[in-house]
């Protein structure tokens, strides 16, 4: 037996990452919005550099560190998971 099922409490951040949402884990959203993310932060970044400025280049490093922030929290759910925490 393991401390969790001795003293019926789970750890926040586990149970936060297995909250349903839709009838799926919330940690599958966060991988598909860390994925668009990373597909958007991408295109801005090539589009800008082929010289279409529609989206101008400074949302580019402002994407990307909103995507390195979605992707530790969706890593945090990850791990929490497969180790219990």
């Amino acid at each position: 037996m393991d401390y969790h099922s001795l003293t019926g409490q789970e750890n926040m951040i586990h149970s936060l990452a297995l909250t349903l949402f839709l009838g799926k884990p919330l940690v599958m959203y966060g991988g598909i919005f860390t994925f668009l993310l990373l597909l958007f932060t991408a295109t801005v970044g090539f589009l800008n550099f082929k010289g279409i400025h529609t989206i101008p280049f400074k949302w580019h490093p402002r994407l990307a560190l909103t995507t390195i922030i979605v992707a530790a929290i969706h890593a945090t759910f990850g791990l929490s998971i497969f180790f219990n925490f």
